[in-house]
C-alpha cells in the first residue's frame, strides 16, 4: 500500500500556466481572489486529503457500505470522522454562492480540491460530488425558499444532495422514465416510483438527504418533454426549518459492485413521498442537464485523479521491487525494476497522460468560469462554447485512459498486482465505472458529433485548432520539442481531414457519423490534449514567471513529459482516421446471428 502525496506543484502548474488562472483572476467576477489565496488552499486541502482521507482508501473497499434491513446504510467506521472534518473545513462551499454560505471562488479551484479528494478516497469523494448536481440544480431552478432553506446546509455538506434519474427500464433513455407525481392540496407532491443506481441515496454522514427527483404529473406529454423535477427530502422539515417526519423515501438495496465498495449506489422506492416542483412542470430535462453539465467534468476528473494515485503507487513499487539485471548493471545484482526500459515505458506513459488530462479538465473548467465571468456577450458565448466542445472530451477520454493506465500500474506490480494485498487492483476496479456513469462514453461521443461538432458549423473545433498552430511555431523555435511540433502540425492535419468528413457526412450518413464518433472523440481528445501541455512545455522552457516559482527539476520534468506525449503518443491519432473516414457497412455487415 502506497500513501498518497498531493501534487500540489503540477496542480498550480496547470492552473497557472495551461488554464491561465491569471486571466480569470483579472475579471470582476473573481477579482477578489488572488494567487496567492488559491495557492494556500491547494496546499491546505493537500494536507488535509492526505492526513485525514487517503487513510480511509482501504476500509471503503475491504468494509464497503452496508445496508441493513431497516433501510439504513452504514459506512465504514473511518468515513465519519473524516467526512465531518470535511464540513468543519469548509472547502466545500468554497466555489459557491456568499449569499448562502460560499466564498465565490472560481470553479477550477473546486476542480482542484476535488481532484485530492477523489485521489484520496473516490467512494467517499462521491458524496459530495452528489451534493454538488443538486446545489447546481436548486440554484439555477430553485425557489427562493428552496433556495434559503437547503443550499446553506448542502454547500456546508452538513446536508447532503442526490441524482434520482434512473429507473430498471430508463438508463440513458431517460425519457422512459414512468415514476408518478401527484399534485396535493397544499401544492406539494406526492411521489411515487422506483429509482436505480442512486449514489449514496441512503448514508449515516448527514442528518438530512435531499432527493433531486425526476417524475411525470399527470396527462404529461410522453418522453423526455413531460418529465418535471421534484425535492424529496429524506425528512420533511418543520415550519422552524427543522428536520422532522421520516419521508416516504426508502432504500430496498444497495448493489454490489465491481468497485467504489463504500459508495452505496441505492435503489430508492418512493411510495407517495412528499415533495416539491422545482422550478416549472415538464422542465425536468433542462434541470438535470444543469446537474450534469459540471458532474461530466467531475466524472472526467475521476480519471485523471485515479491515474495520479495508481501511478504514485506504481511508482513507488518499481523503485522498491528488485528483479533481473538491468543493461550496465554488474552480472549477478538485482536491479529495481525502474532499471528496466519496458517498465520505464509503462511509468512515462502514465506520467505524460496524466499531465495532458490534468491540462484538459483544469481548461475545461477555465472555460467555465470565463463565460461565468465575461461582461460582453459574444465573449461569454465563446467561452461556452469552448466550455460545450471540452466537456464530452473531459469526460470521455479521461475516463478512457485510467483505465488503460491503471492497467499499466497493476502490470508494474506483476503477479502481486493481481493480488488484492497491495491495493492496486482496488484503483483499477475502482476507475471502470467512470467511462459508463454520467452518460456513456459512446453518449458523449455522439454528443461530439451530434451537437458539438456542428457549432458554428465546425468552427469552434477550428478556432482551437488554429491556436494550436500557433503553437507549434512556439514549439519549434524551442530545443528539444522540435519533433514535437512537427507531430503535432501533422495531428492537427489529421484532425482536420478527420473533422471536414464528418461535417459533410453528417447531414445524410447518420449511420456512418455515429459509427465514427468514438474514434474521432479519441483523435481530438488526444489532439487538444497535445495542445494544451505543448503550452505548458512553452511556459516551462520560456515563460521567466514559471521559471520563478517553480524549481529547475519541476519545469525540466514537465518538458520532458510533454515531449513524451507529443513524440510517441500523439503519432497514434494517425491510425484513427481510417475508422473515422470508412462506412459504417462493416459495423453491420454481420447480423446478430452471425456474431455469434
Amino acid at each position: 500500500m502506497s500513501n498518497y502525496t498531493p501534487p500540489t506543484a503540477d496542480i498550480l502548474f496547470a492552473m497557472a500556466h495551461v488554464a491561465d488562472l491569471e486571466g480569470i483572476l483579472a475579471t470582476d467576477r473573481f477579482g477578489h481572489v488572488d494567487m496567492e489565496s488559491i495557492s494556500a488552499v491547494v496546499d491546505e486541502v493537500g494536507r488535509f486529503m492526505a492526513e485525514e482521507v487517503a487513510p480511509t482508501n482501504v476500509d471503503g473497499d475491504r468494509i464497503g457500505s452496508q445496508w441493513q434491513r431497516d433501510g439504513t446504510v452504514v459506512t465504514p467506521d473511518s468515513f465519519n470522522p473524516a467526512y465531518q472534518k470535511w464540513v468543519a473545513s469548509g472547502f466545500g462551499a468554497m466555489p459557491f454562492e456568499a449569499e448562502f454560505g460560499g466564498a465565490n471562488f472560481p470553479w477550477i479551484t473546486a476542480i482542484a480540491v476535488q481532484e485530492m479528494f477523489t485521489s484520496s478516497n473516490m467512494a467517499l469523494a462521491l458524496c459530495p460530488l452528489l451534493t454538488q448536481g443538486a446545489i447546481d440544480a436548486i440554484l439555477a431552478h430553485g425557489s427562493d425558499e428552496q433556495k434559503a432553506t437547503y443550499l446553506p446546509k448542502m454547500m456546508t455538506g452538513e446536508w447532503t444532495g442526490t441524482m434520482n434519474l434512473t429507473e430498471p427500464q430508463a438508463g440513458s433513455d431517460v425519457g422512459a422514465v414512468t415514476t408518478k407525481a401527484e399534485l396535493n392540496e397544499n401544492g406539494s407532491y406526492s411521489i411515487t416510483g422506483q429509482k436505480i443506481y442512486i449514489t449514496y441515496g441512503e448514508h449515516d454522514l448527514a442528518e438530512q438527504l435531499v432527493h433531486l427527483v425526476l417524475a411525470r404529473t399527470p396527462g404529461s406529454p410522453p418522453g423526455t418533454k413531460g418529465i418535471s423535477m421534484f425535492l424529496v427530502p429524506k425528512f420533511v422539515l418543520g415550519e422552524d426549518g427543522s428536520v422532522g417526519e421520516r419521508n416516504r423515501a426508502t432504500c430496498v438495496s444497495i448493489e454490489h459492485k465491481l468497485g467504489i465498495h463504500g459508495s452505496p449506489t441505492c435503489v430508492m422506492a418512493f411510495e407517495g413521498a412528499t415533495g416539491w416542483l422545482v422550478g416549472n412542470e415538464l422542465d425536468g430535462m433542462r434541470n438535470m442537464f444543469t446537474m450534469m453539465n459540471n458532474a461530466r467534468l467531475s466524472v472526467g476528473l475521476q480519471g485523471l485523479s485515479l491515474a495520479e494515485r495508481a501511478f504514485q503507487q506504481s511508482l513507488q513499487y518499481a523503485q522498491n521491487r528488485t528483479q533481473g539485471t538491468s543493461i550496465g548493471a554488474e552480472k549477478g545484482t538485482s536491479s529495481p525494476i525502474i532499471e528496466h526500459p519496458d517498465v520505464r515505458r509503462m511509468l512515462m506513459t502514465q506520467r505524460a497522460w496524466i499531465d495532458a488530462m490534468r491540462a484538459l479538465v483544469y481548461t475545461n473548467a477555465a472555460a467555465l468560469d470565463r463565460a461565468d465571468a465575461a461582461t460582453d456577450a459574444d465573449q461569454a458565448r465563446e467561452w461556452r462554447e469552448l466550455a460545450d466542445l471540452l466537456i464530452p472530451l473531459s469526460k470521455s477520454l479521461c475516463t478512457d485512459v485510467v483505465n488503460e493506465t491503471t492497467s499499466l500500474a497493476l502490470q508494474i506490480h506483476g503477479g502481486m498486482g493481481y493480488v488484492e494485498e497491495t491495493g492496486i487492483a482496488q484503483h483499477y476496479r475502482d476507475a471502470r465505472i467512470a467511462a459508463i456513469y454520467e452518460g456513456t462514453n459512446g453518449i458523449q461521443a455522439a454528443d461530439l458529433v451530434g451537437r458539438k461538432l456542428a457549432m458554428r458549423g465546425g468552427g469552434v473545433i477550428s478556432d482551437l485548432l488554429d491556436e494550436f498552430e500557433l503553437r507549434v511555431k512556439e514549439l519549434a523555435s524551442i530545443d528539444g520539442l522540435t519533433l514535437f511540433a512537427q507531430r503535432l502540425d501533422e495531428a492537427i492535419a489529421t484532425t482536420r481531414v478527420a473533422t471536414a468528413h464528418l461535417i459533410e457526412i453528417g447531414p445524410t450518413d447518420g449511420r456512418s457519423l455515429l459509427g465514427a464518433s468514438s474514434p474521432y472523440l479519441r483523435l481530438l481528445g488526444t489532439t487538444v490534449c497535445a495542445g494544451l501541455v505543448a503550452k505548458g512545455a512553452v511556459a516551462a522552457s520560456t515563460e521567466a514567471n514559471a521559471r520563478a516559482a517553480f524549481n529547475a527539476d519541476f519545469l525540466a520534468a514537465k518538458t520532458a513529459s510533454a515531449r513524451f506525449f507529443g513524440e510517441q503518443i500523439l503519432p497514434t491519432t494517425a491510425g484513427l482516421l481510417a475508422a473515422i473516414t470508412a462506412p459504417a457497412d462493416d459495423l453491420f455487415a454481420l447480423t446478430a446471428d452471425q456474431l455469434l
